[in-house]
């Protein structure tokens, strides 16, 4: 099982390149790095959401910061944990993911998932009920763009005409698409635009081992041979992820806290001892 490390990207916690290097250097496969452009400065927000932690409105932009992670590494994976995609334009996007791909040598995993924020998701113009169906629709075009020499696009809430769009990822076809979320229908949306499933730590693990059981049984059926699985944000613990490991778990992935170097550092220096046990 693959062991990664997430942290907010946040201006006043340790930089994104130096960051990059401490997980590198202690052998974890990959760098997670969340996203949001802002946070709603209204009452409206805090009475739905509530007073978030200032790492929410503090984070460096996703793509720019995960640059200099591929930049200050050699194999690290660097991966979007989550891209909001539809607070994104699809094609800026595409061009993103594409020209981070090509440059890091082919290290970028493309974790994606609707947002929760409404008010968020509104001043991008999304209607917070349909940033799923919005979220697949752009998917599937960026998808188009990658492999595709000359791409289009026409769906309820994207619509191009052909377009050239250069570079392409290194990874063929291109880089791997985690689908985040836990609800009803995230198997569906795996199968229909994403390659991987990403849940979030804290479902019951009988739960989560016959979810991965139903996701594979209808990949097989759909001619996948393998559906792999990402945790989000489990904890660094022997026992539980031996049991995530169990059930059928790829990869878990560790929050540390968006703090200062020492303190970063500090966390992964205790997390270590599980790369050699785990990723051997």
């Amino acid at each position: 099982m693959k062991l990664g490390i997430a942290m907010f990207p946040a201006d006043f916690a340790i930089r994104p390149d130096e960051l990059a290097r401490a997980v590198e250097e202690r052998g974890f496969e990959s760098l997670f790095l969340p996203e949001h452009t802002h946070l709603p400065a209204s009452e409206r927000t805090r009475r739905e959401v509530g007073q978030l932690p200032p790492h929410f409105s503090h984070t460096y932009d996703l793509f720019v910061a995960l640059s200099y992670a591929a930049a200050a590494t050699t194999e690290l994976k660097v991966a979007t944990g989550i891209c909001l995609v539809p607070q994104r334009d699809p094609l800026a996007t595409a061009k993103a993911v594409a020209s981070l791909d090509a440059l890091s040598g082919g290290r970028v995993l493309f974790g994606v998932g609707a947002g929760w924020i409404p008010e968020e998701l509104e001043n991008h113009g999304t209607e917070p009920g349909r940033r799923w169906a919005v979220l697949a629709e752009r998917v599937k075009a960026m998808r188009q763009i990658w492999t595709e020499e000359v791409a289009e696009f026409h769906g309820k809430h994207v619509d191009f005409g052909p377009v050239w769009s250069w570079p392409k990822p290194r990874q063929n076809p291109h880089p791997p698409v985690l689908v985040g979320g836990s609800g009803a229908n995230v198997a569906r949306r795996v199968l229909d635009f994403g390659d991987e499933w990403m849940p979030h730590a804290g479902m019951p693990l009988d739960e989560l081992a016959s979810r991965i059981a139903e996701l594979r049984r209808a990949g097989r059926e759909a001619g996948r041979a393998h559906v792999p699985v990402t945790v989000f944000g489990a904890e660094p613990d022997a026992a539980g992820l031996e049991a995530l490991r169990d059930v059928g778990v790829d990869r878990a992935v560790f929050y540390a806290p968006p703090a200062d170097a020492a303190a970063v550092k500090d966390f992964l220096d205790s997390a270590a001892p599980l790369v050699a046990r785990f990723q051997g």
